[in-house]
């Protein structure tokens, strides 16, 4: 499976709680919901849904799980809802238990050994492996060389400051833009994957 990180992004890198308000107000985060003015059905809707229907399971850190179930299973009826509904997900979280998820076709892959089980769905036959969200998650996927291709739908706004998905390791990470659209509200949607390291 290829591991797809997808996110909706702000000029200078924050992904945090690009939905409403209250989606996600860690550190004094204030500005939840800021994608709201630069989306449109077409462009920046056109990549989520790609993203998704190319996908054949979702993976999420706890708190994007726990947003998501709270959300989309009350969508059932909606062809994209049912979708992603149906779709196995998995979840990494040191919290959850395994009686615990409430979203159907969930497992939860325990904090301590996920990447060992990331590694190994990575390796398995099939489709995209969708991480959307989950900023602490597509960090660690990303310092561990675990992504096969990045999807930004990058919005003309600067925050100054809340969750990134870059690694802070110093590391270098060589990318190339396999592909670009730009939306009328200034959109830049730019899949990038990885550089084989020489």
């Amino acid at each position: 499976m290829r591991i797809v990180i997808s996110e909706f992004i702000s000029l200078d890198g924050v992904v945090q709680a690009p939905g409403g308000p209250d989606e996600d107000t860690d550190g004094g985060f204030a500005h939840g919901g800021w994608t709201h003015p630069f989306f449109d059905p077409e462009v920046v809707g056109g990549a989520f849904a790609d993203a998704a229907g190319k996908a054949e399971a979702l993976l999420f850190g706890r708190r994007t799980w726990v947003t998501m179930a709270g959300a989309w299973p009350e969508r059932a009826g909606d062809p994209f809802a049912d979708r992603l509904n149906a779709m196995p997900k998995y979840v990494v979280s040191s919290t959850l238990g395994p009686d615990d998820p409430t979203w159907n076709n969930t497992t939860v892959l325990a904090g301590d050994t996920a990447l060992a089980e990331i590694r190994r769905l990575r390796e398995t036959d099939g489709g995209d492996l969708l991480v959307m969200g989950s900023p602490t998650l597509a960090r660690t996927l990303l310092a561990e060389d675990l992504v096969d291709e990045l999807r930004l739908m990058i919005m003309p706004v600067l925050l100054g400051g809340g969750k990134t998905i870059f690694p802070a390791d110093g590391g270098l990470r060589t990318l190339e833009l396999a592909s670009t659209v730009i939306s009328d509200a200034g959109v830049h949607v730019c899949t990038y994957r990885p550089v084989a390291k020489g």
